[in-house]
């Protein structure tokens, strides 16, 4: 049995080894010795030893007694080490003993063994192991048991049986917690000094504890909050002893480490913010350790001092992270106020050693050594200053030192530091210490301030004070603006620069220093002021030292004189706010009289005021009576007034929504709305021409809301701009949308004002219009959507946008007015709404952009330069800049809009997408301007108009509106919106002469020609030219077939309007030339196939393409042709192809030879020198046979398709002698042979397009005869040939050698041509009807065309100007087409199969009269089937 359990009683209480000593004193015989007793429990101890135990046994029996009081009540008492007795002197022998013992066994010293066993022990008291983490404090058992352990350490050291150094070696292996180091510390066990010295990383292990010990501050039990701060100061105590003795060593660099590594620990704290709470918590404790420190006995006065000093030191420079233009811009963060509370308690504890001249004359000295942390300094002068009444005199005398000696050798650092420390000093109040302002005169507002009258010393003040401007926040420049130093006369430049950049700096700050009060607040403290709120505070002074003194104040005369514009536009209204006015005179009015007496108030402004103080005095006396008694309309003014006069005044924002409430009650009674009254439409028509007659009276209240708007908006904006006014204009706005019968009268006057009557406006109407519409912009969801005009397209669209689209711009005194109201409405907007740069777009209608964009480079040549040129630095301040300017009216509108156009936000609007105008946006608004009404004289727009396509359209990437550099896609959309220029929209505002058509289509040759002129690349070479038929076909093919007349006479238009374009471009834009390997051709593929396609269908009367079109190609070719080998070849090879590829050209050519023919000649000779080619003397070769034919002479014709001599034949005798001279002529062609039946065929063609033509159009009666004689007389030389019926085919069926008529005449003709037929058969003579019919396939023709005249009755297609009614010319048809049945006869099988197949188209008695037919030929011949068989 151990030691340990022998002493355990009966009862189960533990008893110390002096007691079972005494019960066995009591037991043992009297004969035995107390030696012979010792020896016998040393025997007995020898047995049974457990040493570590042994240790804790070495206590008296009060320490016994009192543990076990503790457990069955553990009250907070004194720390057990001083209430423990000494061991007594058998206990530690009897300890030693047993150590030798051990020490003799395990032949070691006896030292090493009890250092072991004791820290063995204290481990395990701990109830930690090695490497575990940091603990806090020990229980009340476990400091009971390390108190009777370290007695017992105690007795051994007394007996020399025990080593600190091995100990403390043994311990740190596990290293203590500061309890356990502290108990062990004060029963000089073991010192904390040898545990610094000794081990490495004590320092941080030291550190580590006490940080855990301040941070396990919250700690439930009253004893464990004792222990802990008796652990603190008893370890701190050690620490300043060691760490500041005289003379220093090694252990005072430790303990100092630890001291500065607590320090740290705390600010870092505080500094961080993470955890408030712990921080605070932390701080609090080490401050509770410096108060305790202080009263401590043990401590002299020169090693606390030289401690406290040690640690302001460290406080004031421990991370330097602020510059001095951090400290410039966030001291005023730093105050006491702002500074948290543990962080100003530290600074006060570490103050009361000493004074307030000692601190802050330490204060100097570190700031001359240090590099220190300026938010550490200037809250511990806060604090210095707030706590301490001493501590303005020697602050005040500081700050003149570092002036002197700044001064004397131009030191920087002292000047910044005296500038820092004096507004740190201002930022407390003037209870602390004075202003800012205060102390800058003081300092330097007089010619004898410190730095004298050196032009040195004043250069160096300067340039001081401007190094401060890009960092001083703007109370500091309003200070040395107000109150600026003084500077000798000689050196005032110096001054005037310095006044000029602090202003800049205040600008762009958004701090105008003409707002500036009379006596703002020059402490230097950045205290927001409300808008509006500085004036009445100068008014309120200014009326307390007129009170004072009966004089008007200096400061109010001075303002009058040298800032007039605050006086007049700030301090002015704000002391003359209506009011009712007292019986007896009072100081305000008095004051007024006093300034209206020295000619300081303008009479208008006073007669004002007086009335308004009237209306008032009214209006308190009877209430609303005033109001009520007034008609609807006079109310409504007056509540509009009001609305002004409040908008005058400021932080009026709760009345002026409450008047808005009041003029929308007097709308309400003016146009009344039943509350089940249906919505009224959600569409408004702006058009003037579909405008139902106005209500005059809606109109007059439209008109006086209006009116009121653009008041109120300048009653507003002399106080403020637009995005300090608050939301009244938007709620304005809203008010009026809500009455929807006003709306529609509101916004067609608003439209009637600005596009009819805005060369007429003044210019507070312009803007505030301007403003009134960006406010509908702004609202556009809850406003109706309009339909500005019938041509436009059948969606509504914004009013905003519609008013924006349809602002004339057509001519000058239009354009000038267009100009001004787009800048005032984008400059309003600008200023007015803040919106990311992206999304800026949206406050304002993209219409009304646009507008400007087209006109600022139009009417402002300088504006034509690259707006993004030196790129874009957005201001958010461009708009009010601006603003300001706009409303300036001593300025020139064309000095605003250049301003404006400047401005960098605005040219940023540029780079957004949308913001620029495209090629076709620009075209169209310069096809609409009026050339005799122009801004612009004719040199001016063609320079203008050079720039804009040659400079700055054709260049421009796609993205931008541009062309890219593309000639081709910059001349097709000119053509384009050239041909869109007359389109037929009954909306149009453009006019149909008079435009800007010419000088755009000079621009449009201008780049053709540079086209010409360009060397073709593989691409442009094949695209043959069709860039110029592209468009024209797209609308040709989007046509029906066959056509609405709408839609035909659109095509007819559009075909005509580029037919005269075309022609007036470079000749060879129709043609161009191929290059092969070896050979080099024309071609003009793509015109052929326009012309068949689309302009055969345009032709005149005559069948012809227009003079100018034929002229054009025919010279393009000649032109073209020289670009290759052999010229005159060239253009033979291109003709030859004409008759299979475009007769038509060819059939022109012969009808305008006459003309045509001296110019190709003239031109040729021109251009070769040689004869005509082989071609065009054929054409020449033709028109004189043709001329000879018709004068009577026979000469044999020239070689040439059959379908040209007839044209020329044709076009000769209509010429020469009309359709008579074309009989006389038929006689004559009898020997021209086989070649005389196509040649009559075409001819007769040409006669039948000429009787269609009279047919169409109201004719004379003896041309339409004529006509038809003349067809009836050719026909009449072809009755014994089938050949002509060919003409009345359909263009699908199989023409053979007469396919080329369907190409040379129009779609309309052909489908008329069942007319003409029958127009013709119906007049016949009986001998030639009866050739006709007994012709071969005679029948089959009759039916087909009787068929579709049938169905061109149906769908009302036959025209009759003139002439028999349809139906009256189908029945005349079908009599004659039953007589031609009855006389025909029937072939073969084929033709009667065809037949019988034609009968499902005709009617019903057509078909029963051609079936009888049939069958009659069926049976009368039975060898018909046969012989056809065979």
């Amino acid at each position: 049995m151990s030691l340990e359990s022998s002493s355990v009683s009966v009862s189960g209480h533990r008893r110390s080894f002096s007691d079972l000593l005494a019960a066995h004193t009591a037991k043992r015989p009297r004969h035995q010795s107390e030696a012979e007793l010792r020896g016998a429990a040393i025997q007995l101890l020898n047995r049974h030893q457990n040493l570590s135990a042994l240790l804790l046994e070495g206590s008296t029996s009060v320490s016994e007694a009192q543990m076990d009081l503790d457990v069955e009540n553990p009250a907070p008492r004194a720390h057990p080490s001083s209430r423990a007795g000494p061991p007594s002197d058998l206990e530690d022998s009897l300890i030693v003993h047993a150590l030798q013992r051990q020490a003799v066994e395990l032949g070691v010293p006896v030292g090493v063994v009890s250092s072991k066993v004791a820290a063995e022990r204290v481990v395990d008291l701990m109830g930690r192991s090695t490497g575990c983490a940091t603990g806090a404090l020990l229980s009340s058992i476990q400091r009971a048991k390390l108190s009777a352990l370290v007695r017992s350490i105690q007795g051994l050291r007394s007996k020399a049986a025990f080593s600190p150094h091995i100990f403390c070696r043994e311990l740190w292996k596990c290293q203590p917690t500061l309890e356990v180091a502290w108990l062990l510390h004060s029963g000089n066990v073991v010192t904390l000094e040898l545990i610094l010295e000794s081990e490495e990383g004590g320092v941080a292990w030291l550190g580590a504890e006490m940080r855990s010990l301040c941070g396990g501050a919250a700690v439930g039990v009253e004893e464990d909050k004792e222990v802990q701060q008796q652990v603190l100061a008893g370890v701190v105590s050690v620490l300043l002893q060691c760490g500041f003795q005289d003379p220093p060593g090694r252990i005072s660099q430790l303990c100092v480490a630890v001291l500065e590594d607590m320090l740290s620990w705390v600010l870092d704290g505080l500094q961080q913010g993470a955890d408030l709470h712990s921080g605070t918590e932390a701080a609090g404790s080490w401050v509770w350790v410096l108060d305790l420190t202080l009263c401590q006995v043990s401590l002299s006065d020169s090693v606390l001092r030289r401690f406290f000093t040690h640690c302001l030191t460290y406080v004031l420079t421990c991370q330097p992270q602020f510059k001095v233009s951090d400290a410039i811009a966030n001291q005023s963060e730093w105050t006491f106020a702002k500074t948290t509370r543990p962080l100003t308690a530290l600074y006060r504890k570490l103050a009361v050693p000493f004074s307030v001249d000692e601190l802050l004359c330490h204060l100097r000295n570190v700031l001359e050594t240090h590099e220190v942390n300026w938010q550490h300094v200037l809250s511990f002068v806060s604090t210095v200053l707030v706590c301490d009444a001493q501590a303005q005199r020697t602050l005040t005398e500081l700050l003149s030192q570092l002036l002197s000696v700044a001064f004397e050798s131009y030191d920087l650092e002292n000047m910044v530091t005296a500038f820092l420390l004096a507004r740190q000093g201002a930022l407390e109040g003037a209870a602390v210490f004075p202003s800012y302002g205060e102390w800058f005169k003081a300092s330097f507002g007089s010619a004898a301030g410190c730095y004298g009258n050196s032009k040195k010393s004043v250069v160096f003040l300067m340039k001081f004070l401007s190094d401060l401007v890009p960092f001083d926040p703007p109370q500091y420049l309003k200070v040395h603006i107000l109150h600026p130093p003084y500077v000798p006369v000689k050196h005032r430049t110096l001054l005037q620069e310095y006044v000029s950049l602090a202003k800049t700096r205040l600008a762009d700050l958004k701090v105008s220093v003409d707002e500036m009060g009379l006596y703002e607040d020059s402490s230097g403290a950045d205290v927001p002021v409300q808008p509006g709120c500085q004036a009445p505070q100068d008014v309120e002074k200014a009326i307390r030292l007129f009170e004072s003194s009966g004089k008007i104040s200096p400061a109010v005369m001075e303002a009058s004189i040298f800032r007039r514009q605050y006086f007049l536009t700030r301090f002015l209204p704000a002391l003359l706010m209506p009011r009712v006015l007292p019986d007896s005179p009072d100081s305000q009015m008095s004051f007024i009289e006093s300034l209206r007496r020295a000619e300081k108030i303008p009479a208008s402004l006073y007669s004002a005021y007086t009335q308004s103080c009237e209306r008032e005095r009214l209006r308190r006396e009877h209430g609303l009576e005033v109001l009520k008694d007034l008609q609807p309309q006079e109310r409504l003014q007056a509540e509009l007034q009001e609305l002004g006069i409040l908008l005058s005044a400021p932080g009026t924002e709760e009345e002026v929504l409450a008047q808005l409430a009041r003029i929308s009650e007097s709308l309400a009674l003016l146009i009344p709305e039943r509350p089940d009254e249906t919505p009224v439409q959600v569409t408004v028509c702006l058009h003037p021409d579909s405008l139902a007659s106005p209500d005059l009276e809606h109109q007059r209240i439209a008109d006086v809301v209006l009116r009121g708007f653009c008041q109120s908006l300048m009653d507003a904006s002399r106080l403020r701009p637009p995005d300090r006014q608050g939301p009244w204009a938007s709620r304005f706005v809203q008010m009026l949308l809500g009455h929807r019968k006003l709306t529609a009268c509101l916004l067609q006057r608003l439209q009637g004002l600005i596009c009819e009557q805005g060369a007429t406006l003044e210019a507070a109407h312009l803007l505030g219009l301007a403003a009134f519409l960006m406010h509908l912009h702004e609202c556009r969801a809850r406003c109706p959507l309009v339909v500005p005009e019938p041509g436009w397209p059948p969606n509504p669209v914004p009013f905003s946008e519609a008013l924006g689209a349809s602002l004339p711009c057509s001519t000058a005194t239009e354009m000038a007015f267009a100009l001004r109201f787009c800048a005032a409405s984008v400059c309003y907007a600008l200023c007015r709404f803040t919106l990311p740069a992206e999304n800026v777009q949206e406050c304002f209608p993209s219409s009304l952009w646009k507008k400007l964009v087209y006109l600022l480079p139009r009417l402002l040549p300088g504006a034509r330069a690259d707006p993004l040129a030196g790129g874009v630095e957005v201001d958010d301040e461009a708009g009010q800049a601006a603003w300001r300017t706009i409303t300036d009216p001593s300025a020139s509108w064309e000095s605003l809009v250049w301003r404006l156009w400047r401005e960098p936000r605005v040219r940023a609007l540029w780079m957004l997408p949308g913001g620029q105008l495209s090629f076709a946006e620009w075209l169209d608004a310069e096809l609409g301007v009026q050339r005799s009404r122009d801004a612009l004289t004719d040199l001016e727009r063609i320079e203008y108009q050079q720039w804009a396509c040659q400079q700055h359209y054709l260049p421009a990437p796609l993205e931008q509106g541009g062309c890219d550099g593309d000639l081709r896609r910059a001349c097709s959309q000119i053509l384009r919106s050239v041909l869109d220029l007359h389109s037929g929209s009954p909306g149009s505002r453009i006019p149909d002469t008079d435009t800007c058509l010419p000088d755009v289509v000079c621009r449009l040759q201008e780049l053709m020609g540079e086209l010409d002129l360009t060397p073709p690349s593989p691409e442009s070479e094949d695209d043959n030219g069709t860039f110029l038929l592209d468009l024209v076909s797209q609308r040709c093919s989007a046509t029906s077939d066959p056509p609405a007349l709408s839609s035909q006479l659109d095509l007819e238009r559009t075909l005509h309007n580029w037919g005269r374009v075309v022609v007036a471009l470079p000749v060879t834009a129709l043609l161009s030339v191929r290059t092969r390997p070896g050979r080099t051709s024309l071609d003009c593929s793509a015109f052929m196939e326009h012309v068949n396609q689309a302009h055969r269908n345009v032709c005149d009367s005559a069948g012809r393409l227009p003079y100018t079109l034929t002229a054009h190609f025919f010279k393009g070719a000649l032109y073209a042709s020289l670009r290759c080998k052999h010229p005159s070849h060239a253009v033979d090879e291109l003709l030859t192809q004409l008759p299979q590829r475009c007769p038509l050209l060819l059939v022109s050519a012969g009808g305008w030879w006459s003309p045509l023919c001296s110019v190709l000649a003239s031109l040729w000779t021109r251009l070769t020198g040689s004869r005509l080619p082989q071609e065009i003397q054929r054409l020449a070769d033709c028109y004189s046979w043709a001329c000879s034919t018709v004068r009577g002479e026979v000469v044999p014709p020239p070689t040439a398709e059959p379908l040209l001599l007839a044209a020329f034949l044709h076009h000769v005798g209509r010429g020469q002698g009309g359709d008579r001279a074309i009989r006389t002529t038929l006689g004559r062609l009898e020997k021209l042979q086989e070649r005389r039946r196509p040649l009559l065929v075409f001819l007769l063609f040409f006669c039948v397009t000429d009787l269609l033509a009279v047919l169409v159009q109201p004719p004379e009666a003896d041309r339409a005869k004529q006509a038809q004689a003349a067809c009836l007389e050719v026909l009449s030389y072809l009755a014994d040939s089938p050949d002509w019926l060919l003409l009345f085919k359909s263009p699908a069926a199989e023409q053979h050698e007469y396919q080329a008529v369907s190409m040379t005449t129009t779609d309309r003709n052909i489908r008329l041509m069942p007319l003409a037929f029958y127009s013709l058969v119906t007049n016949l003579d009986t001998d030639v009807l009866g050739k006709v019919t007994r012709s071969a396939g005679f029948l089959l023709p009759a039916l087909h065309s009787y068929s579709a005249l049938t169905k061109l009755f149906l769908d009302g297609l036959i025209p009759s100007p003139g002439q028999a009614p349809p139906l009256q010319a189908v029945a005349a048809a079908k009599q004659v087409l039953l007589k031609i049945i009855s006389q025909s006869s029937v072939q073969s099988s084929s033709s009667q199969a065809q037949l019988e197949a034609a009968c499902g188209e005709l009617d019903p008695e057509v078909a029963a009269a051609l079936s009888s037919h049939l069958l009659y030929h069926r049976h009368s011949d039975p060898l018909y089937g046969d012989l056809d068989y065979l």
